[in-house]
């Protein structure tokens, strides 16, 4: 759905859209035969015609001789805003793979660990007692570190907040965690005529349009 976070029936003020949107979401119980992504593609009366969305967090480029040392680097610039944000919120969506709040550093590194690896079989070893275990996990990974970037935007200031495509496009294109989540996808793709399961994670950790040439699912 192309609307800003925090509104997932678009516009907050108009009953009879917020209607229109609940009835397709129920309309794909009949029409949808397996696992897939439709995108809603009526803007919000109230978001349709805005200034495009840009990251107000400057990131100078990451270094490093693996991912995990790009990622970790990229991941530092934002654990303090997203920090901010808990303490304002008084909560947090992080949390999914199983991790503590003050792992998180540790989460970014296993995800990043995975991605240099192609270890989709041993859960990384980095202190965290995982809520899943592999190949399950990378998925519960990729929401955990997505989280810190999240939650790290909502405390910038700006004009309006990111839709969902404003949040991908910039995620896999600018940012060394959607390097970090192709990667992955690449290594879950080529080990998936023997593990169906694979293709399905695969659907979770990349949004439908995201990957290469191809369906994520």
């Amino acid at each position: 759905m192309p609307f800003p976070l925090g509104r997932p029936l678009g516009s907050a003020s108009d009953a009879e859209f917020q209607r229109t949107v609940v009835r397709a979401a129920l309309d794909l119980l009949s029409t949808q035969i397996e696992p897939g992504i439709v995108d809603f593609a009526t803007d919000a009366p109230d978001v349709g015609e805005q200034e495009p969305w840009a990251c107000p967090l400057n990131l100078a480029p990451a270094t490093g001789d693996s991912f995990a040392d790009r990622l970790g680097a990229e991941a530092s610039r934002f654990l303090p805003w997203a920090a901010e944000t808990r303490r304002r919120r008084g909560r947090s969506l992080f949390g999914a793979s199983g991790a503590a709040l003050d792992q998180q550093r540790e989460v970014v590194q296993a995800l990043g660990s995975v991605a240099d690896s192609g270890n989709l079989t041993d859960a990384p070893g980095v202190g965290i007692d995982w809520a899943f275990e592999m190949p399950l996990l990378i998925r519960h990974l990729v929401d955990d570190v997505r989280t810190i970037y999240h939650e790290a935007l909502a405390s910038q200031p700006g004009s309006r907040a990111p839709t969902h495509d404003d949040l991908n496009d910039w995620i896999f294109d600018s940012t060394v965690l959607g390097e970090v989540i192709i990667a992955i996808a690449d290594y879950l793709t080529a080990a998936a005529d023997e593990q169906p399961i694979l293709t399905f994670i695969r659907g979770f950790v990349v949004p439908e349009g995201r990957y290469r040439d191809q369906s994520s699912f």
